[in-house]
């Protein structure tokens, strides 16, 4: 069911105590104990701790375990099903943490269960915190911004709930989650734009574009990078390319903010050398709307 191997100690919270049981859903859904990561590998079992940890702290009914981890199925007895998957889930915990005296955080309660640990020892949740705190900081301390980007980036260990997308509540909540790392890698480059760092920014973006050939935010931050380390032609070129993905894949034109950041690059507009033109609101070039 279960295979252990050390875990990534520079994950961690600096403010979370290294023998303190998480979960993690960064990846593969795994369970975590004095730098032990334990991987589940049972495909139900697997599912049904994504989905209590996605509301950890909060009941998951018992009809609404089923409907995630036996979507369209009928079973004779679903209860005694889930009560098998929480057995060997509480046997996990039990054996990621042998000398302590810690109580099992899955509990039974009236008609399901609840994952009964703090907001933070989920990485998703720790992930959500850290990059909303820093596209706060953005605007007034894009060092800080670009700190704590980086501190929730690096959680991610590979695609968001990892083969757990049998049901909708997880396969919504892997969209929901990747959508938001593209928003943090938007964020982080921007920082570093704002810092000035725009050969780190450039080679960031050349990644992500590549990934993502069809997102014009990227595609305008990396045009932005291109221009301001000279590079106006690479910059133009992308544009384009840019265009003929989104006519060939999509069937639509850039939108009106890539369109006016190509036209001043053209024109070389003084104002694609100011920090702010890479924030919200700003009137010229990549501004989010």
């Amino acid at each position: 069911m279960i295979d252990s191997k050390q875990a990534d100690n520079a994950q961690v919270g600096s403010t979370i105590d290294a023998s303190t049981v998480r979960v993690d859903l960064l990846g593969s859904v795994s369970v975590v104990a004095d730098g032990i990561r334990t991987e589940l590998r049972a495909g139900k079992i697997r599912s049904m701790l994504a989905t209590l940890a996605l509301d950890a702290g909060r009941i998951v009914y018992y009809d609404e375990l089923v409907q995630e981890l036996w979507p369209g199925e009928s079973l004779k007895n679903p209860r005694n099903a889930l009560q098998a998957h929480a057995t060997r889930i509480r046997r996990t915990f039990e054996r990621s943490t042998p000398q302590t005296d810690q109580c099992c955080a899955l509990r039974a309660v009236y008609n399901g269960y609840i994952l009964d640990i703090p907001h933070e020892l989920v990485d998703s949740n720790r992930f959500l915190d850290l990059t909303a705190r820093g596209a706060i900081a953005l605007s007034h301390d894009p060092a800080e911004a670009a700190r704590l980007l980086r501190q929730g980036l690096d959680l991610w260990r590979g695609p968001a709930l990892l083969n757990t997308h049998t049901g909708e509540r997880c396969r919504g909540a892997a969209a929901f989650l990747e959508e938001r790392r593209l928003l943090a890698w938007e964020d982080l480059t921007s920082a570093h734009l704002l810092l000035g760092d725009n050969r780190q920014a450039a080679t960031e973006l050349r990644r992500l574009v590549a990934t993502h050939p069809t997102r014009e935010r990227l595609c305008a931050l990396l045009m932005l990078a291109l221009y301001r380390t000279d590079r106006q032609s690479d910059a133009l070129r992308l544009f384009h390319c840019t265009r003929k993905h989104l006519d060939e894949e999509l069937g639509v034109e850039p939108g009106k903010a890539l369109l006016r950041l190509y036209e001043d690059i053209l024109t070389q507009h003084p104002a694609l050398d100011c920090p702010e033109v890479v924030l919200k609101g700003s009137q010229f070039g990549i501004a989010r709307h």
